[in-house]
């Protein structure tokens, strides 16, 4: 396992060590119990029932089945505190891993988003996070005790014989063998099960998503047969892990059952001296037989171990990377805002030096309303995504009333500025939420944009209005629901710069006209830019670029 592996676990559980600690002390008084229980019964067997006594050495056959009661009863209660605590532990491991993974994917830059696949991200989040859990609330919960209840055996099989101890612990180096081989087999297809799943993961995120082009395109018969690729994949990368963790405890039977032969062989013919009595017998096979629990316990945790320790590394190589977070706490709080934007020889690459802006400078006054117009890909929603501050330029600056807005705040510069897509995005929330959008806007406030973006006879018709509840992704409303839904947000919102990205496409000339005296009212105030093809859009603008 490597070091940073083991760092990181150490990382998540630090906060835990306490807890920890109790689970371990637990587990050391349920092994007790364990080790006890066995040894009651061989003196029933050796002490009372050769001799048909009920009272020995001062104590009844009755007492010591009441003590065999108690151990059980209170050794199955510690046991199931001891399970709660983990499980505790192992849900509050994952609570702040999630949000952990959630504020990290929300406060990362769009460069990170870009690179990184939406379904990736649905694997860390869900299922990575899960692999942990399993660790914290299985392994943690039963290693402390298998450890202990091993040495206990061992220490017990010594005192009863050490001759038929020495004679089983030669098994143990071919128990050794055998799992270190085929857990090391298990570890190398549990890697390639992992990637498999998450490229599978991507592929099912990335369909749903783009099902209405799939069927608009009739190819649900070639993403079905994409589909059975990535899962044969995932079934041939963990294929012969079934038949390996199978075989596994079957392995480890047979070496037990070879140790219990050995240990009556010896004792029927009393090989090397040994004497033993049968309750004593019975004891050693006992204590010999629970050794293999653990260990086949510990065996089995392999999966979760090697699953989960490969889950917390993809986890934390989304974590460490700082340079993809955006520092929104530093920076100059903007007071009023103007509304002059300038850009001074302006150079941005996405990639490399494939320049999409190249020593672009224009000037844009408080108040002024422009159009940027210009081919596909000749950069007009590149700088839209440079004033919003999604990306950082490679040469020149950017100002906003005089100041670099690399300097501002980037909440405050935000807050200042509303952008409405083509394609807006809308939660599976109500329409007011919508529109408000988590900010404590009044429901007055919420209604003036309503009106303002002639949205009102469109949330009159629906059977709640403003409370109407949004499917997925908006999917209940049309493109121009939409658009008119998003231009409420951005009226309700009241930036002092508006920017509209081609925003009324796909709203009817009726309901175009209506918004477009909005827009001119709002132009005519406040810094406004708009990208577009269509004329009727632009006609009113102060300046074409």
């Amino acid at each position: 396992m490597k070091s940073t592996t083991i760092n990181r676990f150490k990382k998540m559980i630090k906060p835990y060590k306490k807890t920890i600690i109790l689970v371990t002390l637990m587990a050391l008084f349920i092994d007790l119990c364990e080790l006890i229980k066995p040894f009651l019964l061989e003196r029933v067997m050796d002490k009372y029932l050769p001799e048909k006594l009920y009272i020995y050495e001062n104590i009844s056959i009755t007492t010591i089945a009441i003590i065999y009661i108690i151990l059980v009863i209170v050794g199955n209660i510690v046991d199931y505190i001891n399970r709660i605590i983990t499980s505790n532990m192992g849900e509050k491991v994952v609570y702040n891993l999630r949000n952990d993974l959630y504020r990290y994917i929300g406060k990362s830059n769009v460069s990170f988003h870009d690179k990184t696949p939406s379904g990736k991200l649905f694997v860390r989040v869900t299922s990575d996070t899960e692999d942990v859990y399993s660790l914290f609330s299985e392994v943690i919960t039963t290693l402390p005790k298998d450890i202990i209840i091993i040495i206990g055996l061992i220490i017990m099989m010594i005192y009863i014989s050490i001759k038929l101890s020495a004679l089983n612990i030669l098994i143990i180096p071919l128990l050794l063998i055998v799992t270190i081989v085929i857990t090391n087999m298990m570890k190398k297809i549990y890697e390639k099960s992992k990637e498999a799943r998450t490229v599978l993961n991507t592929f099912l995120a990335e369909s749903i998503y783009g099902i209405k082009l799939i069927k608009i395109f009739n190819r649900q018969k070639e993403k079905q047969e994409e589909c059975e690729t990535y899962t044969k994949n995932h079934r041939d990368s963990s294929k012969n892990l079934g038949l390996l963790y199978g075989l596994l405890p079957a392995l480890i039977e047979i070496i037990e059952n070879i140790g219990i032969s050995i240990i009556v062989i010896f004792c029927v013919n009393k090989w090397l001296g040994i004497n033993l009595d049968v309750g004593v017998i019975y004891l050693f096979i006992t204590y010999f037989k629970k050794i293999f629990n653990p260990i086949d316990r510990i065996i089995e945790n392999v999966e979760t171990v090697q699953d989960s320790m490969s889950s917390i590394d993809k986890i934390y190589e989304i974590l460490e990377h700082d340079e993809y977070l955006e520092d929104d706490k530093s920076g100059i709080d903007l007071k009023e805002v103007k509304g002059k934007i300038e850009f001074k020889h302006v150079w941005f690459a996405y990639e490399k030096e494939n320049w999409i802006l190249k020593d672009v400078s224009f000037t844009i006054n408080p108040g002024e309303s422009i159009a940027l117009v210009g081919k596909t890909g000749s950069g007009k929603t590149t700088i839209t995504n440079l004033i919003n501050r999604f990306y950082k330029i490679q040469k020149g600056e950017i100002l906003l009333d005089g100041i670099n807005i690399n300097d501002i705040n980037l909440k405050s510069l935000r807050k200042n500025i509303g952008t409405i897509l083509q394609d807006p995005f809308i939660f599976a929330k109500s329409i007011k939420d919508n529109i408000k959008l988590y900010s404590d806007i009044s429901d007055e406030r919420v209604e003036e944009a309503v009106k303002l973006a002639s949205a009102t006879d469109f949330i009159n018709s629906l059977n709640n209005g403003l409370d109407e509840i949004a499917s997925e992704r908006g999917n209940s409303y049309s493109a121009g629901q939409k658009q008119l839904i998003a231009f409420a947000r951005i009226f309700a919102q009241n930036p002092s710069i508006f920017i509209l990205d081609e925003a009324t496409a796909n709203i009817d000339t009726t309901t175009e006209e209506l918004i477009q005296k909005s827009v001119d009212k709002i132009s005519a105030e406040k810094t406004s830019i708009f990208l577009a093809h269509r004329l009727s859009t632009i006609v009113n603008v102060d300046k074409i670029i």
